[in-house]
């Protein structure tokens, strides 16, 4: 009889800091953890199931260097955004690979902690894992938190995972 892999979904997302299409410090430590702390050699035991919420830009402003003369000038802002997500999945697909993991992954948009717990619901994961900024409580009533907010939420047993100490930026806000 053989047995179905365990299924982990790991939310991720794009760094802030410059230089994208690189995966967040949360994202990137949340799935080495996963490599090394639960999946290690045991590659064909387990199935990772990526999910990237790309939060609609309802006001432009992160494009405000652009320049829009006519309808496909938006269409292409639209493109950019998919793009960029599409790069930050690539990555993590190509890295489970490399070692031999099952892997998913797909984008959807909204507010990602709602997103989240929505596609726990729908996929239903043996357990989520979700990356962690630390941040203080001065700083988490701006910023807010998804892992929190998952932690009390989705439908499954979740994970967080700080970032080390090594790896938080000036601003720990960034990510």
């Amino acid at each position: 009889m053989e047995v179905e892999p365990t299924r982990i979904m790991i939310a991720v997302n794009e760094s802030t800091i410059k230089g994208y299409p690189h995966p967040s410090i949360s994202s990137r430590r949340a799935f080495v953890w996963t490599l090394q702390k639960i999946v290690r050699s045991n590659t064909s035991d387990f199935k990772l199931l990526f999910v990237h919420v790309q939060v609609p830009d309802e006001d432009g402003f992160d494009d405000m260097d652009s320049i829009y003369a006519s309808p496909d000038d938006f269409k292409s802002m639209k493109y950019r955004e998919r793009i960029r997500g599409l790069h930050l999945l690539e990555y993590f697909v190509n890295q489970c690979h490399q070692f031999g993991i099952a892997c998913e992954s797909w984008i959807k948009k909204g507010d990602p902690k709602e997103v989240i717990c929505f596609e726990v619901k729908r996929v239903q994961p043996d357990f989520l894992v979700v990356g962690s900024r630390g941040l203080g409580p001065f700083q988490r009533v701006f910023v807010g938190t998804v892992s929190e907010f998952c932690q009390k939420h989705a439908e499954c047993p979740v994970i967080s995972i700080k970032r080390g100490a090594d790896e938080t930026p000036q601003d720990p806000v960034d990510d």
